[in-house]
Parts: structure tokens; C-alpha cells; sequence
């Protein structure tokens, strides 16, 4: 019996809507539909679908996604990484990580999924109605007993009752900005970055390579697909006439694969956005019978990964904190943002560093000393701090 289904077994009234239908809502939905409590999610998007391209799943997020249910479908979806590291921008090894070592440190190896594949394959494990889409919501009060969502479904004002209600709605958040209107928007991070899912026949290493302000990385996805991701120094809102040919000029001597990654890559694959993140912590997750999750509550830069993991943690650790149903909801609130906020802003934090002392890095002497230091780092000390923020286990109930 897992920790989910001793609630199962007793059953509930309980009503949680969750705003936003995106990876962190559904995970959301799921694990809370596990714990017995009913489920509404609202999308806005009139469609049910995941906009991008790749993400990489550590061990941290496919432990998270065992315990939702959907382990073993992602996997045999996704590509398992190889044997990768960083590289400079002439293709010099500054530093490996063995897969295999980096499996039996933590269990697992890392997969790369195609975002789409992820969301269909947690949409598909809701009961059916669950997802409602081209609903906007517009905004949220909270009591004591429970809390109000008002939004506007096929164009028409709506409101729903909820125990509970879950702000999945990312970066710009709705119920962020309402209930916690003393917290500073998303802030740019210095950087914009294009992506894209190609396919590509034959294997790569997973890999990242730095130059002076710029960054590119290579996720395999499948047998014959790829995530390819560029991330330069620029200011907020610069856009090219022709983004993939400014792509192309930014990083076409680089070292192979890189050239021909981007000639093999179709305009209407390319995907470009300046990256922001929440510069503010939030001082709690919880208010009211309102908890936020995934971008809403820690919005992260892209740098070591975990957007995506650290949502399914938040999913995970909610489903488990909220097992015992609306009647212990307070206690269940608290114990959500008492284990996930510290450890999702620390991950944010590290996140930044990185990107601070990788890809944002310009100074050539910098960069040349960034290099040299990497380079000299023994291989155990690289395979450690990759697998720190990746060391995570589900609660139990």
C-alpha cells in the first residue's frame, strides 16, 4: 500500500480546484485525486496541451512521479541520459559525469521527456472531466471554511467552491499577485534563450557548453530526438528579425554538433524567451486555504534543471500533507510549506549561482580562470554537486 491509498481507503468530501493546467497543476490534481479529495483543474488555454520542448527528470522528479502513479509510463517515453558534463565552446572536456556512477549514487538515471509527452501522460491518469479548459480565472478569496474562484469558462463569469485551492498558474500568477500583492513580479535574469525538439538520428551525450555570456545544451529525448537549448547575455526584450539565423550567427563555430544541430533545426521548431525568475522569496506558500506551487511559488532560472522537479515535489509533498482531508487542512498547509519552501528557494538560489558563474559569465580572465577551476575539480566532487539538489525522496503520510 503506498502513502496515498490509506486515504483512498477511508474517502472524502473534499474539493481542491487548482489553477492552471500546466505540468505543476496536473501533478497537483493528480496527487491530491490520489489522496481522495475531488479535483477540479481550470486551464485557460482552450486547448489541453504543453507548450515547449524538453526538460531533463533527475531522480529527485522521477521519484515524484513513481508516486503519483506515472513513473514507468514517462520512462518508457523518455531517452535515458549518457555519459555527459561541460564543455567549452571549442568542445574541450572541462568535466565528465559518469552515468553509471551518478545511477548507483542515486538510484536512477535522469531522462530527458519531451514536455508534451509529460503532460499528456499526467493528463491521461485524472479522472475524466477533471480539466477544464478556457478558464480564466480572474481572481480567488479565502476564508477560514474554504475560498471562492471566480473566472470567466467559454467567455461567461463562473465561480467554483473549493476546500482548497492550488496556484499552478507560473510565472505571472494570478492568485500570487492577488493574494500576496506585497511580493515584486518575476525580475529578468539577464538572459534570453532558444529551444527547440529536433530529430536527430544517433545518440549524444547529454552536455552543456559555455562560452563568453552564452550557454548551450544538448538533452537526447528519444532514439531519434533532441532538446537543444541557447541561452545568451542580452538586455529584456530584444527579439532578432530572423531568430533562428541570429541563433545560428551567435553559435555556428562552436564546436560539433552544434552547427549541425542548428542547420537540422525548422523555423517553426524554434522557441524563444527572455528568462525571468522571482527575485523576492515569498514569505510563505500558504494563505488561507490558497497554497502555491511549482513557478507561482519559486519561479527558478533554467541553470540546474529542476523547474520542472522542483514543481512535482511541491505536487508530491501536497498530495501527502492534505491525505487526511479538509478537516486537518491548517495542519496539512503548514507541513506543505514548512518541508517545500526551504528547500525549493534554496534550489532557486543555487540555480542563479550557477548561472552567475556559467552562462552570464563574460570577462575573458573569468571565464579563462572559471575554466581552470572546473577543470581541476576532481570528477567524485563534480558527481557530488550534481547530485545534491537530485537527493530527494517523497514524504511519507
Amino acid at each position: 500500500m503506498n502513502f496515498y491509498s490509506c486515504r483512498r481507503a477511508v474517502g472524502m468530501d473534499g474539493h481542491a480546484v487548482v489553477v492552471g493546467g500546466g505540468i505543476g497543476g496536473l501533478a497537483a490534481a493528480l496527487a491530491l485525486h490520489r489522496a481522495g479529495w475531488r479535483t477540479t483543474v481550470l486551464e485557460q488555454a482552450a486547448e489541453p496541451r504543453e507548450l515547449g520542448t524538453g526538460l531533463t527528470l533527475m531522480a529527485n522528479a522521477l521519484r515524484g512521479l513513481d508516486a503519483l502513479g506515472v513513473g514507468d509510463a514517462v520512462r518508457s517515453r523518455s531517452g535515458a541520459g549518457t555519459a555527459g558534463g561541460l564543455r567549452d565552446r571549442g568542445g574541450r572536456w572541462l568535466s565528465r559525469i559518469d552515468a553509471a556512477e551518478l545511477t548507483r549514487q542515486l538510484g536512477t538515471a535522469a531522462f530527458g521527456v519531451h514536455r508534451a509527452t509529460l503532460h499528456g501522460i499526467l493528463r491521461n491518469a485524472l479522472p475524466p472531466g477533471a480539466l477544464r479548459t478556457d478558464a480564466r480565472v480572474v481572481d480567488v478569496t479565502s476564508g477560514p471554511d474554504g475560498a471562492r474562484v471566480h473566472h470567466r469558462w467559454r467567455g461567461e463569469p463562473n465561480e467554483l467552491t473549493a476546500d482548497l485551492v492550488v496556484g499552478a498558474d507560473g510565472l505571472r500568477s494570478v492568485l500570487r499577485s492577488r493574494l500576496w500583492p506585497e511580493v515584486p513580479p518575476p525580475v529578468y535574469a539577464g538572459a534570453t534563450a532558444w529551444r527547440a525538439a529536433i530529430h536527430w538520428p544517433g545518440p549524444l551525450p547529454a552536455a552543456v557548453s559555455w562560452g563568453p555570456g552564452a550557454e548551450f545544451g544538448v538533452v537526447p529525448l528519444d532514439e531519434d530526438r533532441l532538446y537543444w537549448y541557447a541561452a545568451v547575455a542580452a538586455p529584456p526584450g530584444w527579439h532578432a528579425r530572423d531568430e533562428l539565423a541570429a541563433v545560428r550567427a551567435r553559435f555556428g563555430d562552436w564546436h560539433d554538433p552544434i552547427p549541425a544541430l542548428l542547420a537540422a533545426t525548422r523555423p517553426e521548431e524554434l522557441l524563444r524567451h527572455d528568462l525571468h525568475h522571482l527575485g523576492t522569496p515569498l514569505p510563505s506558500y500558504v494563505k488561507g486555504r490558497v497554497a502555491l506551487l511549482g513557478d507561482a511559488a519559486h519561479a527558478m532560472t533554467p541553470y540546474l534543471g529542476q523547474g520542472a522537479g522542483q514543481a512535482i515535489e511541491d505536487a508530491v509533498t501536497l498530495g501527502v500533507a492534505c491525505a487526511g482531508g479538509p478537516a486537518h487542512l491548517d495542519a496539512a498547509l503548514a507541513r506543505y510549506d514548512r518541508e517545500r519552501r526551504p528547500r525549493s528557494q534554496q534550489v532557486a538560489r543555487a540555480s542563479d549561482r550557477v548561472g552567475r558563474y556559467g552562462q552570464r559569465l563574460r570577462n575573458p580572465v573569468a571565464v579563462a580562470l572559471r575554466d581552470t577551476l572546473v577543470r581541476l575539480t576532481p570528477s567524485r566532487a563534480a558527481l557530488r554537486q550534481a547530485a545534491r539538489y537530485a537527493d530527494w525522496h517523497p514524504p511519507r503520510h
